[in-house]
């Protein structure tokens, strides 16, 4: 299984996160631990070799995470997933669903490493697969429904942040954004939202009050997941990367140590 690691030393890391600070470039983070983050990735419907290295350049930029990025996922297992706080995906079955399952031994290891108090995060279609694992639909809390999911074309849209106290959006303030909306996403009833998206009226019909950004809990851990991000252009609005730091934080520990917007 090949995990591509790109190290940043420690001192370069701390000089970074204050220059982010002081300019106000990003969140501003407590020094604690890096926050270690493997994204899966190499296969979905969407563009991943584009929006992978857009997604690791996000979360390092903060100071706060190291990134590792596996093409594999069906490769990894226990001793695999020992090594980090938090599995990311970019990557789903939708449309391919027999190109990479994962081995059983896998998945079992998979559910472990939440259920034992790690974390998961799914960004945009990073959800959208194995339909018939219910185990896995419950940890994701929503995925495309073929047949019953929809969405317009990309446009402006204001998100609303609902969840006032939960640490991922505690602070935060609705943003508007270019993205891909969906609309009537098959959700678990497991879920709880932090924040939803309201169509301007010539969009109307393509989404109003649309989950798109919720968690789920599973035995000791969290799950994030963001339907925001279409593409890399969409993960350029600062309300996206906001979620996704500070979702991708919360995933994996249980807190959220930036300070500010």
């Amino acid at each position: 299984m090949k995990v591509t690691p790109m190290p940043m030393p420690i001192p370069i890391r701390i000089i970074i996160a204050a220059l982010f600070v002081m300019f106000g470039l990003g969140p501003a983070y407590a020094a604690d631990p890096l926050v270690r983050v493997l994204i899966f990735t190499g296969q979905n419907n969407h563009d991943w070799s584009a929006t992978t290295p857009k997604l690791k350049a996000i979360l390092e930029s903060t100071g706060r995470f190291s990134v590792d990025v596996t093409e594999h996922p069906e490769q990894c297992d226990a001793s695999t997933f020992a090594k980090y706080d938090v599995i990311l995906s970019n990557w789903n079955t939708f449309g391919q669903p027999a190109v990479a399952n994962w081995p059983l031994a896998m998945r079992a290891a998979f559910l472990d490493f939440v259920r034992n108090g790690k974390g998961f995060v799914s960004v945009h279609a990073g959800s959208s697969s194995f339909y018939d694992w219910p185990e896995y639909q419950q940890l994701v809390g929503g995925a495309w429904k073929i047949g019953q999911t929809g969405h317009g074309p990309q446009h402006e849209f204001t998100v609303k942040i609902v969840a006032k106290n939960h640490p991922i959006t505690r602070g935060l303030s609705d943003f508007v954004t270019t993205d891909e909306l969906w609309h009537r996403t098959a959700l678990q009833t497991n879920i709880e939202i932090l924040a939803t998206a309201f169509s301007a009226p010539e969009w109307k019909g393509t989404g109003d009050n649309e989950p798109v950004a919720f968690t789920t809990k599973s035995g000791e851990g969290r799950s994030f997941n963001l339907l925001l991000g279409h593409d890399r252009h969409a993960m350029d609005a600062k309300g996206f990367q906001l979620l996704l730091c500070r979702g991708t934080e919360w995933a994996a520990t249980g807190k959220v140590t930036a300070d500010k917007e």
